[in-house]
């Protein structure tokens, strides 16, 4: 699954977070345990010294044989009983029935001889901590810490970090939305980020020279179409001419007349660049309020002939009024393509079928062959097999006009042995 920068930062960062608290957090244990015990010996080491000058001063103390409220307690060394003057230390559980339950504590056990030098045996003993209750406060601790960090990482990445990355979505949404000759619509941005101005100043460099290079195509492109009309036009007429002379024999007469198709095809293919060059360059800017209803209308009287010669049967279906804020010429050449594309498809006996809706405009015809490919049917210089003479420009004019107008959106599909082609609002 995909995911922004952003998050998939704050994802990697919670479990190195986590990682990190809970390696943290055992050594800190460790670590207080160490000292806590350190202390505790410490002070049971000076309470000894305290207890034995005391024992020297007031012998009665020798006879503390049981714990209380002084924690120690001083009982004679038998005869076979091991004695060491030696500190010994050690971590035991006595019952204490305030709690109801064994607490632990630290023992110091060690020897000493009395006024009347006779060995005795003393345990001190002080009260330590619980070290479950540790663990708890401090994993309590940690938690709270860590949902504070994540909670300050989020609101950290999404206020401070989410505006010094606002230049770079603001780039990023530039790149999405930009299309040849809409430069000067770009967002600029505004940020102290050096990485972030580098980027916009190599992006903006590499817009500049593309809109050089597309200036440049376009204007190829239409220079080239109008100085090859001139040239076509006087070479079709001289093979007209020549078609005149009665000296030429079928042979050479089907050779002029096959050239002349060729030329004929070459001056509809130089009209399709040039019409596909003036609509990229936006030169159709009389917009008003066209219905494709009388369009449709008009067109099917101007192809009747046409209709008829090949038995084909045009159906007009207005359900409603198919109306759209666009350049009029353009809504002819675009039904125009699509109705001669329908006809050039349509075996002989065939049915067309022309659907208006309020927001669907759609041609139907009888299917010769299979199902065209959606992704590449609007392409251009793509030919259908049963055509080789088009041009393969007629649909992609369609895609183009369509383009020039977000409004509008084209589309193909196939259903019940028929091709489908429609425009929606």
């Amino acid at each position: 699954m995909k995911i922004s920068l952003k998050n998939y930062t704050i994802r990697y960062l919670i479990i190195a977070f986590l990682v990190i608290m809970a390696v943290w957090a055992s050594l800190f244990y460790a670590y207080i345990l160490d000292e806590v015990y350190d202390n505790v010996d410490d002070g049971l080491k000076n309470q000894k010294i305290e207890i034995l000058r005391g024992v020297y001063e007031e012998p009665e103390l020798l006879e503390t044989s049981e714990y209380g409220i002084n924690q120690f307690r001083i009982r004679p060394a038998e005869g076979d009983e091991e004695f060491s003057e030696e500190n010994r230390l050690s971590r035991e559980f006595f019952y204490m029935p305030y709690d109801d339950e064994q607490e632990p504590y630290r023992v110091l056990r060690t020897g000493f001889y009395g006024r009347d030098h006779k060995p005795y045996h003393l345990e001190i003993r002080t009260s330590t901590v619980e070290e479950d209750d540790l663990i708890y406060d401090l994993t309590t601790a940690l938690m709270v810490l860590y949902a504070v960090l994540v909670l300050s990482l989020y609101l950290i990445n999404t206020f401070v970090l989410g505006r010094a990355w606002r230049p770079f979505k603001i780039i990023l949404d530039n790149l999405n939305h930009y299309r040849f000759g809409t430069k000067d619509k770009l967002r600029p941005i505004d940020t102290n980020v050096l990485e972030f101005n580098q980027l916009h100043t190599e992006l903006d460099r590499m817009w500049r020279r593309n809109e050089e290079l597309f200036d440049e195509q376009k204007r190829f492109i239409e220079n080239a179409a109008h100085e090859l009309q001139t040239p076509l036009a006087i070479t079709i007429n001289k093979l007209d001419l020549l078609m005149e002379d009665e000296t030429l024999n079928e042979s050479q007469l089907t050779q002029i007349a096959e050239s002349k198709s060729s030329l004929l095809r070459l001056v509809n293919l130089n009209k399709s660049l040039l019409m596909l060059s003036r609509i990229e360059n936006k030169q159709y800017k009389n917009v008003e309020r066209v219905s494709f209803n009388d369009i449709s209308r008009e067109l099917v009287n101007e192809f009747q002939d046409l209709l008829d010669f090949k038995h084909i049967e045009l159906l007009l279906h207005e359900e409603s009024t198919f109306e759209i804020e666009m350049d009029r010429y353009l809504a002819t050449v675009l039904i125009s393509n699509l109705l001669r594309n329908a006809i050039k498809y349509t075996p002989e006996g065939g049915q067309i079928n022309v659907f208006h809706v309020q927001d669907r405009f759609s041609v139907t015809n009888t299917a010769i062959g299979p199902a065209l490919d959606p992704d590449i049917v609007f392409n251009r210089f793509h030919k259908g097999e049963q055509d080789k003479g088009s041009t393969g420009l007629g649909l992609a004019i369609v895609k183009s006009i369509v383009d020039s107008y977000p409004i509008l959106s084209v589309g193909y599909t196939y259903a019940n042995e028929k091709h489908m082609f429609f425009i929606k609002k």
